[in-house]
Order: C-alpha cells, then structure tokens, then sequence
C-alpha cells in the first residue's frame, strides 16, 4: 500500500500505492476536468505525500484512522494526501478509512476546499474508490515505514 519517495522525487513524502498505481496518479485523473473548467489544469493532483515523521509512521496509528495530530482530522475523515507545498491545511485530499477485523477500507474521498457550501466550485470524487485492503498486507506496508532508531 504504502513505501516512501526517494528525496527528490515528490518530496520524499510517503507514496501511496493502489494496486501498483500512485493514488496521486489515480487523484490526477480523477481532478483534471474540474481542474480544467475552472481554467486551471496544473491543479489536478498538485498533492504530495505526508511526511514521513512519528505523526504518521508507525507507532503512529494515523493510517488506521487515528491520527496524532488534530490538524489531520476533518470530522471523521483523514488527511492522508498534503498540498505539494507541504501545509497540511493548504491543500488536503481527505478520506473516510474504516477499518475491520480483516479488511481496511479509504472512501469518500474529498477536497475540503472544493465542497459544497463552502465552494462554488464543488469537485466529486465519486469515481475514486472505495479501495479494500486486506488488513494483514496493509498493516505490513505501514511497518515498512518505520524508521530504524
């Protein structure tokens, strides 16, 4: 599910990984044409990875729907896209993540700042997702993220 970006490559964030497919990529498409009626195509998928720190690697239970910090949580969904420019609030792709006995499931996916009432300018995410883990294969490529000490 997820590794990190060699430093250099999208900002050395944590890569999410759908099936082998960069959920960046799979946002990209999913944007474009909200992005291009406004007139502003180069805004599609303008996202980076979270950075790889202890507020979102193991222990850290962030990508189990439990983040360590508030500024990740959108009522009952979770930040687990940043702006490029690294601000955690500037530019959030956010998600609904349940979790089961066997399975992990992201939905709903969201652009806080393209919703309705908020924004005139409302993007749906109806085609992005729900994607289903199963949960031993997911909680194994969190484990990866962890740091040596």
């Amino acid at each position: 599910m997820a590794n990190t970006y060699r430093p250099g490559d999208r900002s050395g964030g944590i890569r999410i990984l759908i099936n082998g497919e960069d959920l960046m990529d799979l946002v990209t498409v999913q944007e474009r044409p909200y992005a291009e009626r406004e007139g502003s195509p180069e805004i599609a998928g303008e996202y980076t990875g979270l950075p790889a720190d202890r507020d979102t690697c193991p222990p850290s239970q962030h990508f189990l729907g439990n983040p360590a910090w508030d500024i990740y949580r959108y009522d009952d969904k979770i930040q687990v896209l940043v702006c490029e420019c690294g601000e955690p609030g500037c530019w959030p792709l956010i998600c609904r993540i349940e979790i089961s006995d066997d399975r992990i499931v992201w939905s709903d996916f969201e652009q806080p700042h393209r919703v309705a009432p908020k924004s005139k300018r409302v993007w749906s995410y109806e085609g992005l997702g729900p994607f289903v883990f199963d949960r031993a294969q997911y909680e194994a490529a969190l484990e990866a993220l962890k740091r040596p000490e």
